[in-house]
């Protein structure tokens, strides 16, 4: 499996930023295996929202469509990121899921899991009219939208599991990082069961 980040408009260290916020939170006891095979898709060089530069991108890496990817986009990102993600299927590729970051106004539905995070409740709500997808994440306190980002193991919020049957939604208080990682931890999991 690879994973797949897809930044937005934005300076290149937010992204190591985030990358190595993900990497220093050891609380989950996170295995280091999946962080090998990650890939950061370059907005310095390309738009952020062209899915056929991402997909270019993975051609350019030699990325097999046998090989299941995760993709972790955030704000212009993920509208390449679902691109992206529709293209890589119908080259035959899988899609593990598709983990949006602060995508508002972007609608958001595929044959695959999405999980949307967002910096304030509102940011949440007005997405989840466009797509909600599976489990969700909205900071609380609001915070600022680069700093869901750049630091988001510093900010805290509600997991919300929709509504499932009989079932009623749940949330749970935890930080966007340890969200990011649990989700991470699913996907590479199931690959193996």
């Amino acid at each position: 499996m690879n994973i797949i980040i897809c930044p937005g408009i934005h300076k290149p260290e937010l992204t190591r930023d985030f990358l190595e916020a993900l990497q220093s939170n050891n609380s989950l006891n996170l295995s280091n295996y999946w962080t090998q095979k990650i890939l950061v898709f370059p907005t310095q060089n390309y738009p952020a929202y062209s899915a056929v530069h991402i997909l270019e991108f993975l051609q350019h890496y030699s990325i097999s469509v046998q090989t299941p990817l995760v993709f972790i986009s955030f704000s212009a990102g993920v509208v390449g990121a679902i691109g992206a993600a529709w293209g890589w299927q119908l080259l035959g590729g899988k899609v593990k899921a598709l983990i949006a970051i602060d995508g508002w106004g972007v609608p958001l539905a595929g044959d695959f899991p999405i999980h949307r995070l967002s910096h304030d409740y509102f940011t949440h709500w007005s997405s989840a009219l466009l797509g909600a997808g599976e489990d969700s994440f909205y900071a609380e306190p609001a915070i600022e939208h680069l700093d869901l980002w750049q630091k988001p193991n510093l900010f805290q919020g509600w997991w919300v599991y929709p509504a499932v049957e009989e079932v009623p939604e749940r949330r749970i208080f935890t930080t966007a990082a340890e969200f990011i990682i649990n989700l991470l931890q699913r996907y590479t999991i199931s690959l193996n069961s």
